[in-house]
């Protein structure tokens, strides 16, 4: 069983900066596509940025384009997600989660396979 491990969430000022990290257990990043998605209360999940496993392309929704940055370091099983000019409306919980494999879509959260519990990231003067 694949276990995920989200770290890095905190409390920031707005335009402050962020870097959640995705730890993977027992299986090796290499299998996977990487996503990362946020909650907000009483909103739906959203998907908001995907690393491809075939070839590290990289997608961001509009909402963090320019501002958000993911990467993965296989030598450290690791996936990050870089968070710039964060703002109050990035307050929520983010995930991240894997697939095996890479789809048309990368934002739909049944699509993926393995998720972690969640970290809080609070944007706030």
């Amino acid at each position: 069983q694949v276990r995920l491990e989200e770290s890095g969430g905190d409390l920031v000022q707005p335009g402050g900066s962020l870097t959640l990290s995705c730890a993977v257990f027992d299986s090796l990043l290499d299998y996977y596509g990487i996503g990362w998605f946020r909650q907000a209360p009483g909103k739906d999940r959203e998907g908001i940025s995907y690393i491809r496993r075939s070839d590290g392309s990289t997608y961001y929704a509009d909402s963090v384009k320019g501002r958000f940055t993911i990467s993965r370091d296989r030598a450290k099983n690791t996936g990050y997600l870089q968070m710039t000019n964060l703002e109050p409306s990035d307050t929520a919980v983010y995930y991240c989660a894997t697939r095996f494999y890479d789809e048309a879509t990368w934002n739909e959260a049944d699509e993926y396979d393995y998720w972690g519990q969640g970290t809080q990231v609070t944007v706030s003067s």
